[in-house]
């Protein structure tokens, strides 16, 4: 149980990929137990399938409330002894339920440089701002919006003639650099928090 993680996800699953190669190439000591989309048409399932990493569909539309849908993905992860749950787009907010289902065992990847620009469209926000730097932020998931302590952040500059798709590209590039080295810390569990600061060593 102790390296076994489980990802949730809700598209193409470009984040997955990232944490199904360092597990390839060694840079991550874990093993992917289940992949759960809330989507069956999620080009990620495919990517899962080919690495030969068991997937589970729950369509949350098949549910009577928030919190038995999460209940049904709690009890799939459990029982495939998941110590750690990595969201990698998925699309939907996770209730009290799922959060203490695994207290500071959430992780989550987000397109800027938290506290700044939670929620959709990180990148735009960041244009629209006029920001000079924004990038990724790696935290722990709590029942608040992209609010829960901060594990590992990456900066990418915001140049002049940057569109949302060129700085999206960027701050994708070092999401795939920064979460697998995040997940790897956590698992070491060589960490602590106070308050909302968590440290390393």
């Amino acid at each position: 149980m102790e390296r076994n993680i489980g990802v949730l996800i809700s598209g193409r699953g470009s984040n997955l990929q990232s944490l199904i190669d360092a597990v390839a190439n060694g840079r991550l000591d874990a093993r992917i137990a289940l992949v759960i989309s809330n989507k069956a048409d999620a080009y990620g399932l495919e990517r899962a399938r080919s690495a030969g990493i068991e997937t589970l569909v729950l369509d949350h539309k098949a549910f009577p409330s928030r919190e038995a849908f999460d209940q049904a993905m709690v009890d799939a992860l459990r029982a495939r002894e998941v110590a750690l749950v990595c969201l990698a787009g998925f699309m939907r907010l996770v209730s009290a339920t799922f959060v203490g289902a695994f207290p500071n065992q959430i992780l989550n990847i987000h397109p800027a440089l938290l506290p700044s620009f939670p929620g959709l469209h990180a990148q735009r926000q960041a244009l629209e701002h006029g920001v000079r730097f924004s990038g990724a932020t790696v935290h722990l998931v709590d029942t608040s919006l992209d609010a829960g302590p901060i594990v590992m952040q990456a900066v990418v500059p915001v140049f002049s003639d940057d569109t949302e798709d060129t700085l999206s590209a960027r701050i994708l590039a070092e999401e795939h650099r920064i979460y697998p080295e995040a997940v790897g810390r956590m698992l070491d569990g060589d960490w602590s928090i106070d308050g909302r600061r968590l440290t390393f060593g």
